[in-house]
């Protein structure tokens, strides 16, 4: 009886299996074995063993997308965070306004990548843009966000945040939903301020919701490719190539795909160890909010 049941259950997962091998599994697999191997998009191609590996690490058009990969996630996970917090708090009521601004600012997560570049770039082009016009309102010279080394990240930064914060803004909602009022009018009869039950209570009964949102949207934004493609083609002289825009235009742009499969594993490694990292630092801050409780 006990192995029939075992044998129902597999069956009832294997359709799931089938769909995770084929769509994850077998990708993952076959990306390592084309970074080991030089390949072109026709072709057999030909073992090269850790050759890939090995002209990443002195590459410095690679080196330069990494970093603005991890300059431009820390510009936008903090602040995005920090966003979304502030606006769940805020629209965390039960009326129709409330419900209306909610559909407000998730509005713009429902928008395609292509969208959302089209209207940044009206908005930021120093010519005749949102923001050149209001420059040149306040008698300012409009500032070249798209085309300035310097400011084409915060621009790319600002982007993301404004498309992404209808999401994490909704389960920080859904987590604040899940506090019990008691606690709060426990607060109000002791006469608590709201810094205080902000800090006292909200904040630490959403720990765990804020660290799956900064989890998500780190792995998320170590990613970014599409603001950068289409808003800047990752210029100007590099300063906006990503990763992900890296491995793009080495495999359908130089048509190498052993290279572009490598430097797509060296990201998912970066991308794995920064998770397990942040899982790990958010477990030792649990293990020691029990140590001193005790």
């Amino acid at each position: 009886m006990t192995e029939a049941r075992r044998w129902h259950g597999l069956l009832f997962v294997a359709p799931f299996l089938s769909v995770y091998s084929v769509i994850l599994i077998f990708p993952l697999l076959r990306g390592v074995w084309l970074s080991l191997h030089r390949v072109e998009l026709f072709g057999p191609g030909h073992f090269v063993g850790f050759a890939n590996y090995a002209r990443l690490a002195v590459d410095p058009i690679f080196q330069q997308s990494l970093l603005n990969t991890f300059l431009v996630t820390v510009m936008i996970v903090p602040p995005l965070t920090v966003i979304a917090l502030a606006l769940a708090i805020g629209l965390n009521q039960a009326s129709a306004g409330a419900a209306f601004i909610r559909g407000i600012f998730f509005s713009s997560a429902v928008l395609s990548v292509t969208i959302v570049t089209l209207i940044w770039r009206f908005v930021l082009a120093p010519d005749a843009g949102l923001l050149g016009e209001i420059w040149k309102g306040l008698g300012w010279e409009p500032l070249p966000f798209l085309s300035d080394p310097d400011l084409v990240l915060p621009a790319l930064a600002v982007t993301t945040i404004w498309w992404s914060v209808g999401f994490p803004m909704l389960l920080l909602l859904a987590g604040l939903q899940q506090i019990p009022q008691e606690m709060y009018e426990a607060a109000a009869l002791d006469r608590a301020g709201k810094w205080t039950t902000l800090l006292r209570i909200t904040l630490p009964s959403l720990k765990r919701t804020l660290i799956l949102v900064i989890m998500l949207q780190t792995a998320a934004q170590l990613q970014l490719f599409g603001q950068s493609q289409l808003l800047t083609a990752g210029g100007p002289s590099g300063a906006s190539r990503t990763a992900v825009l890296f491995l793009f235009e080495s495999a359908f742009g130089r048509w190498e795909l052993g290279y572009a499969s490598a430097a797509a594993e060296v990201l998912f490694l970066i991308i794995l160890a920064v998770t397990l990292t942040q899982y790990w630092a958010t477990g030792q801050m649990r293990v020691g909010g029990r140590g001193r409780a005790g």
